[in-house]
């Protein structure tokens, strides 16, 4: 048995014909996700990265532009210290906080540099540096920022 599918992405539209072994992977498409693969892969990459002060600007391969703030960043560190941290109660704050100069100062990159060809490591002002951020991850904390 013959299946078409049509795909309609932005300007372009792919029509696929499969075998019965394909046809349950092809058919579910309802959802597109970041990454396709019918013999070949089409991904969605960053093409510009910009460092705009208190935010992170990314141009998308597929034209879509999104703003993510440092900060949000920082929070949503997918490391496995940080998402621990995450889970467990919040700890009684005390009354007269002594805070160190590095937590004075305002949040901000202090590098970004690639890790492999699917994620971004950044490394913070505040020391934190052992978060591996995947190109998924960017693409949905930037997904209500975007514009």
């Amino acid at each position: 048995m013959k299946c078409v599918k049509i795909l309609d992405i932005g300007k372009h539209s792919f029509r696929f014909r499969y075998k019965p072994l394909l046809r349950i992977m092809i058919c579910v498409i309802g959802l597109l996700p970041l990454r396709l693969t019918f013999g070949h892969e089409m991904t969605l990459s960053p093409l510009r990265l910009k460092n705009a002060g208190d935010a992170l600007e990314i141009e998308w391969s597929d034209g879509l532009k999104q703003r993510i703030s440092w900060r949000k960043l920082r929070d949503a560190c997918p490391c496995a210290t940080c998402r621990v941290e995450r889970v467990q109660p919040a700890k009684p704050q005390p009354l007269l906080a002594v805070i160190s100069s590095a937590e004075a100062r305002p949040l901000a990159p202090v590098s970004m540099r690639p890790a492999g060809n699917y994620a971004y490591a950044i490394a913070f002002s505040d020391g934190h540096s052992s978060g591996i951020y995947s190109l998924e991850l960017l693409r949905e904390l930037g997904g209500a920022e975007g514009g």
